[in-house]
């Protein structure tokens, strides 16, 4: 099953910004993460807790560290106004 992730997995999550199908970097991105007890936590690529890939092209792995449902949301501004959201599902490992 995709998103489907174990507790204590590092998860990688993408973005990538275009602009009329041309990949574009923001003026400004920043990545909100909800973890399952409702906690936001808020990473900005100005403070380099973000990590640019390519032109358009940014990641953030985060460690899950709680089962259930995480949501994240990516925002870009100023030459790419965007926001794209998703969610991964965590699950406690049987084994442990």
């Amino acid at each position: 099953m995709a998103n489907v992730y174990n507790k204590g997995d590092a998860v990688r999550l993408s973005a990538t910004f275009t602009v009329g199908g041309a990949a574009t970097d923001p003026t400004t991105v920043t990545l909100k993460v909800r973890d399952p007890s409702g906690n936001v936590a808020t990473y900005t690529y100005a403070l380099a807790e973000i990590t640019k890939d390519a032109t358009g092209q940014y990641h953030k792995d985060v460690s899950i560290d709680e089962t259930g449902r995480w949501e994240y949301r990516w925002v870009g501004t100023g030459a790419v106004a965007t926001a794209q959201e998703a969610h991964l599902l965590a699950q406690a490992s049987p084994l442990g």
